[in-house]
This record gives structure tokens, sequence and C-alpha cells, in this order.
């Protein structure tokens, strides 16, 4: 049975490492079909957020923010926003400086945590089976589904929006984490600046009690065509499936991408870098990173959206050169425009490759 968080604690003033250090995973694994192209980084748990953690979600255009469930499958659950700070390749190395907020009130906040279009929040909750949806500018859900009614099975772990450029771009995907049943669905507006839920479809049969799921393009090492990553609760495990012209996971193509897990929660993709994160409910409450992508969702110092690293992208940085709080040009997390900025643009300097 879950564990329900008993209480709450208050969100410190500022966000620490673990251990103060980054430092490579022991008891996790790379699966060996994976092992020799992917690397497990673990960042630690996250000093000040109430636990157990929920699922997480970076926006491309906050990409040194990260939004995490907290107090995760109890009625405190909340949406915290904590900063990330970034090496010299982009890649996530740590929490940042930024004080960690109480972003929004998600009673029951389980593994799924996903932006729609329009920046509206979605949450799952757990064990209550519903779907909660929080608008800019609300710090709590303005509408509340109740999936139960919709047919799917008691109770979600996670939901997910298929990104655009895959099979079912745009489709709703809701994961019951009791049933190991994945659903397809579609949103649309409802005209209160929230959604709908229709065309829930029959389930697909999958394993491992899921929560998060992330997609991967083709092309990245080991996977030939698109793939979604779903993170298995019940299993220790990360699962790796092809997807059919649908988004949906082909049942029989599962291999095993991360073993040895303590409570697999929620998952998201580093816009900047490719990167796959996931968070851990219980099991020290941790967040991880597998580096090991080669094809990245944005270009890392693309501060103007032109596809390139150029000259443009090196004006707005000098004309923010200096303290910064949280803005794009502060591309290590560090709250200072500096020199290390600089050293970040030119190392991605020119057409961005994805």
């Amino acid at each position: 049975m879950r564990t329900h968080a008993h209480g709450i604690a208050l969100l410190a003033s500022t966000i620490i490492m673990a251990g103060a250090a980054t430092h490579a995973a022991s008891a996790q694994i790379v699966g060996v079909e994976f092992s020799k192209d992917y690397q497990l980084i673990d960042l630690g748990s996250i000093s000040g957020l109430p636990t157990p953690n929920g699922g997480l979600v970076i926006r491309a255009d906050e990409p040194n923010t990260l939004y995490i469930g907290g107090a995760a499958n109890s009625s405190s659950g909340i949406v915290a926003r904590i900063g990330l700070t970034r090496d010299t390749d982009g890649h996530i190395s740590g929490f940042g400086c930024a004080d960690p907020e109480v972003f929004a009130l998600a009673p029951h906040i389980d593994g799924g945590l996903f932006f729609a279009p329009g920046a509206v929040l979605f949450y799952t909750g757990y064990p209550i089976n519903v779907i909660g949806q929080i608008p800019p500018g609300e710090t709590a859900a303005t509408r509340i589904i109740d999936l139960t009614a919709l047919g799917i099975s008691s109770s979600a772990g996670s939901a997910t929006l298929v990104p655009a450029g895959f099979p079912g771009a745009g489709r709703l995907k809701i994961l019951s984490y009791n049933a190991s049943r994945w659903y397809d669905a579609a949103i649309v507006p409802d005209g209160a600046g929230t959604y709908d839920i229709v065309e829930v479809s029959p389930p697909i049969q999958i394993v491992g009690s899921p929560e998060g799921a992330v997609y991967i393009p083709a092309g990245n090492p080991m996977f030939d065509v698109p793939s979604v990553l779903v993170a298995e609760y019940g299993a220790g495990e990360v699962g790796a499936y092809d997807i059919d012209d649908n988004g949906d996971p082909i049942p029989n193509t599962r291999r095993d991408f991360v073993l040895g897990l303590s409570g697999a929660e929620g998952a998201a993709i580093d816009p900047v870098t490719g990167d796959f994160i996931f968070s851990t409910f219980g099991g020290g409450n941790r967040v991880v990173v597998v580096r090991g992508f080669t094809i990245s969702p944005t270009c890392v110092g693309d501060l103007d959206g032109s596809g390139a690293v150029d000259g443009g992208d090196l004006t707005i940085l000098l004309s923010s050169w200096g303290d910064c709080g949280s803005c794009p040009a502060d591309l290590d997390g560090n709250c200072v425009v500096n020199g290390t900025d600089v050293g970040v643009l030119l190392a991605s300097w020119g057409v961005c490759s994805n």
C-alpha cells in the first residue's frame, strides 16, 4: 500500500542539494541495453519540500525553474517552484539560488503534472481519481474532473499530453496506477479557461503500477522509433515502449530503461537538453536525471527563439548583465549573468541541430 504524507513541513527559505553535491546514483542503474549510452545523475532530495514527492515539469519558457508536487497523495498537496542550476553544457546540475515558493495548492497530487495550451497546469489526484486544472493566475484548481465518471479505473496516478512532433500529438494520456491501464482521450476548451476531457478510449493494459510518462524522439541512442518512458512505481523501474500512430505504448515492445528504483513517480523532459528527469515518492524523495539523449527539444542560448544562437542572443545576454534574479539570459541558473553564461551561449553557437 502506498504511504500517504502525515504532515507538511514548512518550505525552507533556500534550497540545497542533499549531501551538498551531485553524485552518481548507486542502487539505481540504467538497463543493460542502454547502459553504454546513458548515465544516471542523482540530484538528491530537495530541502524544505514537503514529502513525498509528486510529479514534476519544466516549462520551455522557464528552463531554470522546476515545478514539483509536494506532500503527494495528501489533502495538503502542493505544487512548488524551485530554481535549477546548469553546467556549462546546459545540463541540470542541482537546485538553484531562487527561494522555493508554493505555486499552487494541489490536494492529493500524484505523479501527473503538465502544462496544457494556455498555460493551464494539470495534475492527477490520488487516490480520489481526479484531474485538477489550475489556470494562469490561480493558486488552486478551478476545475476538477472526476475520472471514475469517465470510465477510468481508480485511481489514476498520472496523465500527460503527447508533445508536438509525435504521433497522436495533443492527445491526453491517463495512466491508472491501481489497474496498470493506459487510456487515450482528448481535451477541448470549456469556455472558462479550462478543459473538458472527452473521447476516452478503452484502455491498453501495461505493467508496473504506472506513474509519470514522457515521450522520446526517434534518433536518440537505442531509440529507433518514437517512444515513451513510463515510471513504474510498483515495479521500481522505468520502462521504454515503442509507440503506435496514436502515441500509445505497444505493450510487447517494453524494455528496461532504469532498474532498482524505490517509488518511481513523476517524469519530465528537460526542454534545454532533452535529458529525462524523474522524481521518487519515498526512497529518499529524490530527483534523478538521465543524460545521454542527443536530440533536444530546444537550443541552449537561443534567447530570441530564432532557431539559432547568434549575435542577437549575445546582445540579449549582455543587456541582462549582472544580478538578474531568474531571467532567461541566466543560462546556468545562478541568478547572475556573467562570463559563465557567455561560455554556455558560445558553446551552442550556430543553427540549432534539432
